[in-house]
């Protein structure tokens, strides 16, 4: 029979999601699970969002929408990039997506041939190096582990760059880790950037909105503004507005990368619908209260997470200061075992954490790092200090 095509080979389901699924298995079939695995914030939009998608859905005219992406869409994220401290951008900088997955594949399509190099820094969102081998580019990771609190410093990027990437990938703040940049190490390795002129420069800051202890966000291109020809800023309501399922992802970049995009687009998803779309102008620019209260809810979680963690023997975890992830370095159960069961690495302590407690977590090798997991603290209240209890428990009784 006729073969698929070879990059159907180079992709890989979501290890996430694989996790996730395992946990609904096991949920359905009766069993008390507690879920820290899949990343999705766990809160509704505001009221104001569901009236603009009721509103348009009585005037919505079924017909096919701008594949960059609806003005009144455009100028509402205009104004939220603005507030970030993005200036001097139009509309024609800008272009959609089906969620911020689908603007990274498109991205990744517009500036990468085959054979080509892009490098991030490990841990990493799994979807990136996925995405790099789909379209048949070379990813070069750079590890930075906990020791270094998950932070890429500016001696490892010259040292990337020094190899001539096409593309660097940034993530700030961090999926799985939570870390996020100050402005100081911002501008340090904006710095470096700014030496390599022939690598295009993508931050993947779809967290941006949920940042920790007054820290505040910052990018690279508020500490050099040289680097704006070729760096492109990532974005979603996912995340901020509690709408991953509505996914609505966009750029805001140089003019020849927005009209990459929007050409892709018209090849791929034609347009964001009308309805998405109200929905999406109403969330940037309508009132902010439910994501400010959801930051200083997460802000809170946080601190619990931390605290449960710092006291199991061994366990090492960096403060993370922004998102909804905590990364605990689990090394110190390698090697133990659990009622007979001998764990040797993340893959297994998680699968026997599952089955033995009904937590449900994503081993760090899924990110990059196989001495980690991700705890995602979403999950309502009531279960997290429980959730936190029995993974405490599960490491008192290793031997």
């Amino acid at each position: 029979m006729p073969q698929l095509a070879q990059r159907v080979g180079r992709a890989k389901p979501s290890a996430i999601m694989v996790i996730a699924e395992k946990a609904r298995q096991l949920k359905a079939a009766g069993r008390d699970i507690i879920s820290f695995s899949i990343g999705v914030p766990n809160f509704l939009p505001g009221e104001h969002v569901y009236e603009a998608a009721r509103e348009a859905l009585k005037h919505d005219s079924g017909q096919y929408g701008s594949n960059r992406g609806a003005d009144a869409l455009l100028d509402a994220f205009l104004q939220h990039i603005e507030a970030l401290g993005f200036s001097g951008y139009g509309r024609s900088n800008l272009s959609i997506g089906i969620g911020a997955k689908q603007v990274l594949y498109n991205l990744a399509e517009a500036m990468l041939n085959e054979g080509e190099e892009i490098c991030f820094a490990a841990p990493y969102w799994t979807t990136y190096h996925d995405i790099a081998d789909i379209v048949g580019a070379k990813a070069n990771v750079l590890h930075c582990g906990a020791e270094q609190n998950y932070k890429l410093v500016p001696a490892q990027l010259e040292a990337a760059l020094q190899r001539k990437p096409k593309v660097f990938l940034f993530n700030n703040p961090s999926n799985p880790t939570g870390m996020v940049y100050t402005r100081e190490e911002i501008a340090a390795l904006a710095d470096v950037l700014a030496k390599y002129p022939d690598t295009w420069i993508i931050t993947d800051d779809i967290y941006n909105s949920m940042v920790f202890d007054g820290l505040g966000y910052n990018n690279f291109v508020f500490a050099r503004p040289e680097l704006r020809d070729r760096l492109v800023f990532v974005d979603s309501v996912s995340k901020t507005y509690g709408m991953p399922g509505w996914r609505v992802g966009l750029i805001a970049g140089p003019e020849s990368v927005a009209k990459a995009v929007t050409t892709l687009n018209s090849n791929h998803i034609t347009s964001v619908p009308e309805v998405i779309t109200a929905a999406a102008v109403a969330a940037f620019a309508g009132p902010q209260d439910v994501p400010r209260a959801k930051c200083e809810e997460f802000a809170g979680k946080r601190d619990v997470v931390v605290e449960a963690l710092s006291a199991i023997p061994g366990v090492v975890c960096p403060r993370p200061q922004g998102a909804f992830y905590a990364f605990p370095d689990i090394s110190v159960a390698f090697g133990k075992s659990y009622q007979g069961t001998k764990i040797t690495n993340d893959v297994e302590f998680c699968a026997v954490l599952l089955e033995a407690t009904g937590v449900a977590c994503v081993p760090g090798s899924a990110f990059g790092e196989p001495r980690a997991m991700r705890i995602s603290y979403t999950c309502p209240t009531a279960q997290l200090k429980p959730g936190l209890e029995r993974i405490q428990a599960f490491f008192a009784q290793l031997s």
